[in-house]
């Protein structure tokens, strides 16, 4: 690739990296890793290291759902000065992200692998923890979108699978639904323990907790609504046991929970609740002496036939649940009481506190009362009694004078109402007042000149921000001094970048010539070197030979003699151009001398109009 000579072509201003082995061993790194991680721009060729390594962290940070105000898709080959203010942003950013390794802008700009590497692996590793921790999430938002517009075949067939099972499902529920079969009678006893209410609600269900020895047998009770006595639950035993008196205690518990439960009327063909209720009302009396009949034999029964399972431990265990309820109930009681003590005594210090405030006031009252009739013994009577009637004379006039402002209050309510009864009457009437209309007529006059005189106001301002602005977009003296610094500052920049491009552009220059020159010197000893052996044979081709070298050397002296005039023309155009520079400096000298000296002038001038200005006035 040859570069142009001259200034018709600018290349961009690179920044001087060192090119050793190990920066370029941890570029290589730094890609890998970045292509790794799914950075797939940093292998295009035509990107310059620098966007490849500053384009991979801020993807990086960007993926690690952090902001940075970059830009780099369309700003390749940037500028020095947009470098700096990327790799600042850049540097900036790492501190909040915790990032362990310190970086610095100008290692990033200078392209300092080596310090780069550890920030750009950290950056890497990071972001690969991101996208773990926020991958599912953002697949399952994908898939949700993708299923708001779109659905597979799978989708539909699934959806008829679904409906077909949500159907089956609520079919089976509602075939296999709990079914009520007893409920528990207004009248029964109330259940206190929880264990108990678990027992009855169960029950209710057709379920029952406890030992399933004898479920069968108490199903079959429980189907035909029969009370089975208690004592005929085991009479097949032989031996009594723990296990059997538990059984036996358990189905005269159900037993007794079964009394106060009604079959409901589910099926035909069984009596309802209401059929029940005519019957028991018609034959109450009677049914009531059956039952208590029917208790006192089921007693006996249970008596004779189970003593050995109705025995002391039986008794001892009821009496136990009978003495725990009491307990139960006298703990309720106590807590209560206690409650109603904490309360009581609360009101009591309440009232206490109350009472001894009470009292000190009223000693305070006393005390206040004997300091006054010592000072009434002590003072002479006839100014007490002076000063008695005055206290009443002021007692009076104060009552006196709330009589007064609440008959003027009802006076001046009075009078209004007159006035408005007036006002209704004469408009009724029809009459209006001349003075009223010369009022209104003046008033509508003034608002009316008002109103103009506003107009006029406006457009007077609307003009003054008008010439205002013109004044405003003429650049005063500072401004035009700023500007020219800037020109300046701007101009230097420039200059400096120019002179900066002209000098790598001399050197690149300088070293392709000197290239060319090696590469022919190398060609030529090359060839010196391959034909010398075979021009050595023969006296002929050694003087051909030598007849050849002879030119060789007199084309290197004329090449020489013209790169020596080439360069004293060189050596003659600077020192031209340096006087030249010379006298433009001393121009430049001139020019900044005249414009001093001006603005000295404009000085003075503004002062000698300014007291011109004052004496005239």
């Amino acid at each position: 690739m040859v570069v142009p000579r001259g200034q018709e072509y600018q290349a961009p201003q690179e920044v001087e990296t060192r090119e050793d082995e190990e920066q370029n061993i941890k570029l290589t790194e730094i890609l890998e890793l970045l292509v790794a991680a799914g950075y797939f721009r940093a292998r295009i060729k035509g990107l310059s290291p620098f966007d490849k390594v500053v384009g991979g962290m801020t993807w990086c940070i960007t993926t690690c759902s952090f902001d940075i105000d970059v830009d780099l898709l369309f700003q390749e080959n940037s500028t020095i000065g947009q470098k700096i203010a990327l790799t600042e942003k850049i540097v900036s950013v790492l501190p909040k992200m915790k990032c362990p390794h310190r970086l610095e802008p100008h290692q990033i700009q200078g392209l300092d692998f080596i310090h780069i590497f550890p920030v750009v692996q950290w950056l890497v590793k990071r972001a690969i923890e991101t996208r773990e921790e926020t991958g599912d999430y953002i697949r399952s938002y994908s898939i949700s979108q993708f299923q708001k517009t779109h659905r597979l075949p799978e989708d539909d067939e699934f959806m008829q699978r679904k409906e077909k099972a949500i159907k089956a499902v609520t079919d089976i529920f509602e075939v296999y639904k709990p079914q009520r079969k007893y409920k528990r009678q207004k009248g029964a006893e109330e259940l206190l323990d929880e264990e108990s209410k678990v027992h009855a609600t169960l029950l209710e269900y057709g379920r029952r907790y406890g030992f399933s020895r004898q479920a069968g047998r108490t199903e079959q009770a429980e189907d035909k609504k029969i009370v089975v006595p208690s004592g005929l639950a085991a009479a097949g035993k032989a031996e009594p046991c723990d296990e059997d008196d538990l059984q036996a205690a358990e189905e005269l518990r159900i037993k007794t929970l079964m009394t106060g439960m009604a079959a409901m009327a589910t099926e035909e063909g069984k009596l309802t609740a209401s059929t029940v209720g005519q019957i028991v009302g018609l034959q109450s009396d009677e049914i009531k002496q059956i039952v208590s009949e029917y208790a006192g034999k089921q007693s006996e029964l249970s008596a004779e036939e189970r003593p050995e399972r109705l025995g002391a431990a039986q008794q001892h265990r009821r009496k136990v649940a009978s003495l725990n309820k009491q307990i139960l109930q006298k703990n309720k009681l106590l807590e209560e009481l206690q409650a109603k003590c904490t309360d009581l005594q609360a009101k009591c210090t309440e009232a206490k506190k109350t009472l001894t405030e009470v009292k000190s006031y009223s000693e305070k009252l006393d005390k206040e009362l004997a300091a006054l009739e010592t000072i009434e013994s002590q003072a002479d009577s006839s100014i007490l009694q002076s000063l008695r009637a005055l206290v009443a004379m002021n007692e009076n006039l104060k009552s006196q004078e709330q009589e007064f402002k609440a008959h003027c209050r009802e006076e001046m309510e009075r009078l209004q109402q007159s006035i408005e009864n007036l006002k209704a009457e004469a408009v009724e009437n029809g009459e209006e007042q001349e003075p009223n209309k010369i009022i209104e007529q003046q008033y509508k006059t003034e608002k009316d000149k008002l109103q103009k005189i506003r107009l006029l106001l406006a457009r007077r301002n609307r003009e003054i921000a008008i010439l205002q602005r013109k004044i405003d977009e003429v650049p005063s003296r500072a401004e035009l001094t700023q500007y020219q610094k800037r020109f300046i500052e701007l101009y230097s920049q420039v200059s400096a970048t120019h002179k900066e491009t002209k000098q790598f552009f001399t050197l690149y220059n300088t070293l392709d010539d000197k290239k060319v020159y090696l590469e022919k010197e190398v060609n030529l000893l090359n060839s010196i070197h391959d034909n010398f052996h075979q021009a050595m044979s023969s006296s002929g081709s050694r003087e051909q030979f030598l007849r050849q070298m002879e030119q060789i050397v007199e084309g290197i002296k004329q090449n020489r003699m013209k790169m020596e005039k080439k360069k004293q023309e060189n050596k003659m155009r600077r020192d031209q151009l340096n006087d030249e520079y010379l006298e433009l400096l001393e121009k430049q000298r001139l020019y900044f001398k005249t414009v001093k000296e001006f603005k000295e002038e404009c000085r003075k001038n503004e002062i000698l109009l300014s007291k011109l200005k004052a004496s005239s006035s």
